[in-house]
């Protein structure tokens, strides 16, 4: 099963893939498959969000937890589907954010691929998941590799903004060098947190003015 990465991120984090729980990784989703389970998303998009945000271009972070879990939805970045799916109730919250924020239309479609072309990490936590088996693969070793990409971004970039959107996102903090990176929380928006002080968070219009202070192109936040 060949897992390929962008080439910088490959430069940034080529060891991890030397590593015995990489390897692990590897071959816990070659069973999976030969076994007949269904994983998503597609093995040639579990490296999508890097592969469409190059870590030397990469301004903003915004972290999930698992891919989605139905079919067609997952494709590589988190809180994003594909054109043709249902946009999912966290996603229909962040729009209404985003209108509320900025006034943008509330879009039709869930693919957030033109935020990550515009150098939006759509990271998740766990880079895949069984069919219809939430969390199923959260702890086959993800977490590992992606302590490691949020690390590296501390490490060698300053002035990425990371979105922190729930108490899980939000244990990542240690990971984090605050004194080189901005870092933005609000609750979940889920259904069962959004009213939680998640709208009316202002990360949307934040995330630009931080930007525009750097004077570097603001993010399009319209889909």
């Amino acid at each position: 099963m060949s897992l390929k990465i962008e080439k910088s991120w490959e430069k940034v984090i080529w060891e991890e893939f030397e590593k015995p729980y990489f390897k692990d990784i590897k071959s816990f989703l070659v069973q999976e498959i030969e076994s007949g389970e269904i994983i998503y998303p597609n093995p040639k998009n579990i490296f999508h969000a890097f592969d469409l945000t190059p870590f030397d271009n990469l301004k903003v972070v915004i972290l999930g937890q698992d891919p989605y879990h139905g079919p067609g939805q997952a494709h590589g970045l988190s809180f994003s589907v594909l054109d043709w799916v249902k946009v999912p109730p966290s996603l229909k919250n962040i729009y209404k954010e985003i209108h509320q924020d900025l006034w943008y239309p509330i879009p039709e479609t869930g693919n957030l691929t033109s935020w990550a072309e515009q150098w939006v990490l759509m990271l998740n936590a766990f880079l895949t998941v069984r069919k219809a088996s939430p969390a199923s693969h959260s702890k086959i070793g993800w977490n590992h590799f992606t302590d490691a990409v949020i690390k590296k971004i501390s490490e060698e970039k300053e002035g990425v903004i990371f979105l922190l959107w729930w108490a899980f996102a939000q244990t990542k903090k240690e990971l984090i060098n605050s004194s080189k990176h901005h870092i933005l929380e609000a609750p979940h928006p889920s259904p069962f947190s959004a009213y939680k002080w998640f709208f009316g968070c202002g990360h949307f219009s934040k995330v630009n003015e931080i930007l525009k202070e750097r004077w570097e192109k603001e993010i399009d936040w319209t889909i």
